[in-house]
């Protein structure tokens, strides 16, 4: 019997302190780990000196200093967000997400607090001066990006009203830089893009590049959370309408819409 007893209260040590180092919050409750795009700017990508950086990064790690919270930096595979999302390596996607019709049931989300716009973007020199050029034409776009949704419905729409419609190579890559480094190299001729990505590149590109005026389609930004956690998407939401409400969202506006060569400029934040 003693023996028993013994056994029993290592266990029950031994639980206990299992629980104190798994449901303390220590590493979790603790922490907010947002996931991202690296080569997203000015949303998140990686500046000169190697740092994480960008527009949602700074809103994000304001939010996460106000309820208390070290904020987790966590760059992903952008076309395995949802996997991410789904194993609870980050807590949301938060990094130009754009809000579908599709996507509204597949995650919990915020309010929108950016309009955006999915542009096509081409070298100055190219014959291409609107999209149905894009026949015969090589483009490519972001594997699991709204970029590629709304290339992929634009080509259906163009082959409805044309069967010979077709473009001579589509290509899916992981990154926008992949896609940029394809155009300027010529192994492609557009890119299917977001818009303050394309202003960015259009800016940094001594007019070597230029974006086609009508955008296949217009489009919001908001923080993708997992399905059914609306206990955490409350408490972000509520603390971005406080930062909007005490000026904090204007100036982190402010610092990057003068980041041009990054297209801090094309950042249109609609929360009010």
């Amino acid at each position: 019997m003693k023996n028993k007893l013994v056994k029993f209260s290592l266990a029950l040590v031994s639980a206990v302190a299992l629980c104190s180092v798994g449901c303390s919050g220590n590493s979790s409750e603790d922490t907010f780990t947002v996931g991202f795009d690296a080569s997203f700017p000015p949303y998140g990508f990686i500046s000169e000196t190697g740092d994480y950086v960008g527009f949602d990064l700074d809103l994000a790690a304001e939010v996460a200093k106000r309820n208390g919270w070290e904020l987790v930096k966590k760059p992903i595979d952008w076309a395995a967000k949802d996997a991410e999302l789904d194993a609870g390596t980050i807590d949301c996607i938060w990094n130009g997400f754009t809000l579908t019709k599709e996507r509204e049931s597949q995650y919990t989300w915020t309010k929108p607090y950016v309009e955006n716009a999915q542009l096509i973007l081409v070298k100055t020199t190219s014959d291409i001066k609107v999209a149905a050029d894009l026949n015969g034409k090589k483009v490519v776009v972001q594997d699991g990006s709204s970029g590629a949704t709304a290339m992929e419905e634009f080509l259906k729409e163009q082959q409805a009203a044309d069967s010979a419609f077709a473009f001579a190579d589509y290509k899916k890559v992981p990154d926008y830089n992949t896609a940029y480094t394809m155009l300027k190299t010529d192994a492609v001729d557009a890119i299917g893009l977001d818009s303050a990505v394309a202003k960015g590149y259009v800016d940094k590109s001594n007019g070597e590049m230029r974006i086609l005026e009508a955008p296949l389609c217009s489009e919001f930004f908001a923080v993708g959370f997992k399905l059914g956690n609306t206990e955490l998407r409350d408490i972000v939401e509520k603390t971005l309408m406080e930062m909007v409400a005490d000026g904090t969202c204007a100036k982190i506006i402010e610092k990057w819409k003068a980041d041009t060569k990054n297209g801090g400029d094309g950042i249109d934040f609609i929360l009010k």
